[in-house]
């Protein structure tokens, strides 16, 4: 059974927003997971999450690293899911958002050479 955290309501209902994308037992490592990672301050590692959220004795170890090796989400159905609420609260509902996208780290097609796997950032 994992401890009840202790989250402000802020980030609580923030986090609330994502719940679709996990399951019970993954939300609740989640939400942990990201409550280290704002608390920690030095070490952006599972183990860092852990030792940040003040969960380094209260989690099994290897739970957080179960979480991103093996457990159910999708990280693309994350990432949908953090955008829409990223615009949903910087825009007013019926508003145009414009996006710019930086496209320097795609793969180019064509002829590699030497250094042919680093980004086109790189070889420029």
């Amino acid at each position: 059974m994992l401890p009840v955290l202790n989250l402000p309501a802020s980030l609580s209902c923030l986090l609330g927003e994502l719940r679709p994308c996990f399951t019970a037992p993954g939300f609740a490592t989640f939400c942990g997971l990201v409550a280290g990672l704002a608390g920690q301050v030095r070490r952006r590692t599972v183990v860092g999450m852990l030792l940040g959220a003040a969960l380094q004795h209260a989690w099994p170890h290897d739970r957080a690293h179960y979480f991103f090796a093996r457990a159910r989400w999708e990280l693309d159905q994350l990432g949908l899911a953090v955008a829409q609420l990223a615009v949903m609260l910087v825009t007013e509902p019926g508003d145009g958002l414009r996006v710019a996208v930086d496209d320097s780290v795609f793969r180019r097609a064509g002829r590699t050479g030497p250094g042919g796997s680093m980004t086109a950032a790189h070889r420029a």
